[in-house]
Order: C-alpha cells, then structure tokens, then sequence
C-alpha cells in the first residue's frame, strides 16, 4: 500500500517539483560558472571569488528566507480561494524586499567584518571588496524578483520563473566571460578594450543580469493576464504595517534558519582560508558540488511545502499530512540514489572543474564528505519546508543554532584546528570542517523529521477526535 501511495504523491509533486529544480539549478549555475572560469584565471582570483562568496550569500540568504514568507502565506490564501489576498501579500513582500536591501547592501559595501574573519589581506583583499561592490548592486532586484518567485511557486505556477532563470543565466555565462577573461572588440570607432576583471568582473556581471531578470519579471507582471485576478499588474498597493509585521512574524525566524544553515558552510569557507589558498579551491569545488546536489532535494522540498500549504488553505489536512511525510521519504530515497552516484564518479567531477593536479588532491577527499551530506542534508530540508507549509519556523531554527552552528561549526572550528590537542591526524585541516558539518546536519535532520513525524500525528489525533463526535451525532 506504500508504494502506490508514494508513486501517487510523486506524480502530484513532479509538475511542481522539476521546474523548481532546473530554474534551482540555473541560479546555482550562475556561481559554477564563476568558479570554473576564475579557476581559469589565478589561485588569487578563486580564493577571493571564495570569501566574497561566502559573504554575498551569507548576507543574501538570511535576507531572502525573510522575503520567502510570502510563500507559505500566500499559498494557504491560494488554496482557500483568498485570490486578491494572496496577490496582496505578494505585493507587501516586496516592499520588504526594498527595505531589506538597505540592510543587505551596507554590508556589502563594507565588508571588514568578513575580511577579518578570512583573515584576507593585500591583493586578496582588494579583490574580495571588488567583488562585493558589484553585488551590492546585484541585490535589490534578486530580493525583488525573491518575491516574484516566491508567489509564483506557491500558487503552482513556477514555470515562469523557471523561464526567466534560464534567460537569465543565458545572459550571465558571455557577459561573465567577457568581464572575467576582458577582450578586444572591433567597434566602427575603433577597438574597445575590455580589461581582465578576475573575480571582481563576476560581481558586475551578476549585478547587469539581475536587473535584467527583474525587469522581465516586471513585464510579465503587467502584461500576463494570469495575474489580473490576484490584483497584480496595476500600481501597487502601499505598504501596510499589518501585512508587512504578519511577513516579519513568519519571515524572521525562516531567514534565521536559512542564514544559520548557510553561513554554516560560508564561514567554514572563512576558517578554511586561513589554511591557505590551495586548500580554500579545493574546498570550493566540494561547495560548489553539494550546493549543486541539493538543489534536487530544494525542488522537492518546496513542491511539499506549497501543496502541503494549498491543502491546509482548502480545508484538507489529511491530504496535508500525507503529501508532507511522502515528500520527505521521496527526497530521501533520490538523496541516497545521488550521494552514491557523486561518491563513484568524484574523481572523474573533480576534473570537470580543475586539472591542476594540487587543487584535486585538495578536492578530492572531501567529495565522500560531500556525498554523505547530501542525504542528511535534503531529510532536515524537506522536513523544514513542510514545517513552514505550517507556519512553524521558530524550532527548525532552534535546532539549526544547536546542529549546524554548534555541532557543525564550532565543532569543526575545533577538531580542523585542533583546539583540544585530541583531534586525530585525518580530522585536522578542511577534513575536520567536513567531518563535523555532516555529523551537524544529521542531527538536525533526525531532529526536524522526528519533530515533523510528532506533528502530524499530532494533527491526526486532532481530527480523529473531532470526527468522532461528529460521527455519533
């Protein structure tokens, strides 16, 4: 009885599932591109493209959980038939979205904070700030168009944004090109020399391909009829401090949660630099890698958490309940399919990036971490995602302070450094960060399913009671 009813739940989440993930894919592809091509061009450059990296999405992750509440809100008002509601709050989300660029941007614009964490200097330095400036223009039209795509996946439409995501790396890869590389281009008055930019030259080309996207989005907006009857399209409403504080209320503790669970992998990328520059390329490799992996368990996670959202607007939570719990054990068996794939084939990965014989011997080791990650990692993240369908972010962000900061990190900071002198010779270095970080997110992902599974049976006592009486009467 099992296997029919996941094959059916399967069937239910794949229309909402694989466009997530090809347009998922798509915007991760935007940081595989950078990374290939400075790769290509110096130690120097991949190492400042590392910390600045990890500081833009340090920042941008903990900005867009915030926005992305409109998501879970906007999909209850979707299932429940609250139309113009639904569009309303999409509409408040964006404003946030202006609001917390303000933020965002002034951290980028001055990023002591992260060099002295990274322990960057000199030339590296001056790289890293190069870098950031361009993506501090980058960063209010990704909020905005966060909002954008937040609404439209919870509503069951996220092909557009998939579209748009495509376009928009189509864009990226010879625009990131010309300014990583530079080049000389003919022009009827003359030659037009494009200097070799290195890293910094991907802060500026992700910040044109932003604006870009946005005003796509901007455009389909007002001219798709599709979103006329959510009330978008026309001049937006005002700010409301109602809709903007149920925003908050929902958005802070999910873009805590998402901030602590990134920054757990960007600030070991800090640490790992203070290693040296070989060991932070070969450690980007493995980064760049699981984030490319869990874009699949990301897709299925949210395709779970709008239709578990629809079902609890309509009224259904035994539907609710059941999409939940199968979308966890789907993303699990895939995980577990992926990670040993990736294990099998990682020396033949590594060389897609890199031949430098030193960096994948960096690399190398860390790919078996990588795959045993991945299945932890998309069991907490599913298990997160229902947990929001519900509106419950306040314990998945709990549990990220203890796993991934506490476990994770500081753990991490102290076999890799071998604070205690009791750190085994394997577990000194980037291994030990690997190491703890896949033992941290285990315990967060047996944390959050276990809590998922106390949930719903939870709410099938609940109703079971209800519908007693009701039965009797």
């Amino acid at each position: 009885m099992t296997r029919p009813r996941l094959v059916d739940s399967a069937h239910r989440l794949l229309p909402l599932a694989w466009p997530v993930f090809v347009g998922q894919v798509a915007v991760l592809a935007f940081s595989t591109v950078d990374t290939v091509m400075v790769a290509r061009a110096s130690a120097l450059d991949l190492a400042a493209l590392a910390i600045g990296a990890a500081a833009y999405i340090s920042v941008f992750v903990g900005l867009m959980g915030v926005v992305l509440a409109v998501g879970p809100i906007a999909g209850q008002l979707f299932g429940a038939g609250k139309l113009r509601e639904s569009g309303h709050a999409t509409e408040q989300a964006m404003w946030l979205a202006i609001a917390l660029s303000v933020l965002g941007c002034t951290l980028l614009l001055v990023p002591e904070p992260f060099l002295a964490l990274a322990h960057a200097e000199g030339s590296v330095a001056a790289k890293v700030r190069a870098y950031l400036q361009g993506l501090a223009f980058a960063l209010p039209p990704a909020l905005i168009f966060t909002a954008y795509r937040g609404f439209n996946v919870a509503v069951s439409r996220p092909k557009s944004v998939m579209v748009l995501q495509l376009g928009a790396l189509a864009v990226k890869i010879p625009v990131n090109a010309l300014l990583v590389f530079g080049a000389t281009l003919p022009t009827p008055f003359g030659e037009w020399r494009v200097p070799a930019f290195g890293a910094p030259g991907c802060g500026a080309a992700t910040a044109i391909v932003m604006w870009c996207q946005l005003f796509a989005a901007l455009v389909l907006l007002r001219r798709d009829p599709f979103y006329a009857r959510f009330g978008l399209g026309r001049v937006p409403s005002r700010p409301r401090r109602t809709s903007l504080a149920a925003l908050l209320r929902l958005g802070v503790p999910m873009g805590l949660s998402i901030l602590i669970e990134v920054t757990g992998f960007t600030f070991m990328a800090f640490f790992v630099s203070r290693i040296g520059a070989t060991v932070v390329a070969g450690h980007q490799i493995a980064v760049n890698m699981v984030s490319m992996m869990f874009m699949l368990p990301l897709s299925i996670a949210n395709a779970s958490s709008v239709l578990v959202a629809q079902r609890i607007g309509a009224g259904d939570v035994a539907d609710a309940r059941r999409i939940g719990w199968d979308g966890l054990e789907i993303g699990v068996l895939i995980a577990v399919a992926l990670g040993g794939t990736v294990y099998l084939l990682r020396q033949a990965i590594v060389g897609l990036y890199t031949s430098d014989a030193v960096i994948v011997a960096a690399a190398l080791p860390l790919l078996a971490w990588v795959a045993l990650f991945h299945v932890a990692d998309a069991a907490q993240t599913i298990s997160a995602f229902v947990l929001r369908a519900y509106r419950i972010a306040t314990v998945p962000l709990v549990v990220y302070v203890i796993a991934v900061w506490g476990i994770g990190l500081g753990g991490g900071y102290v076999a890799a450094f071998d604070l205690t002198g009791l750190s085994p010779p394997w577990m000194r270095g980037v291994r030990g960060f690997w190491s703890m970080a896949t033992l941290g997110v285990a315990v967060a992902a047996l944390a959050m399913a276990g809590f998922l599974a106390w949930k719903l049976r939870s709410e099938r006592r609940e109703s079971r009671a209800v519908s007693v009486p009701a039965t009797r009467s």
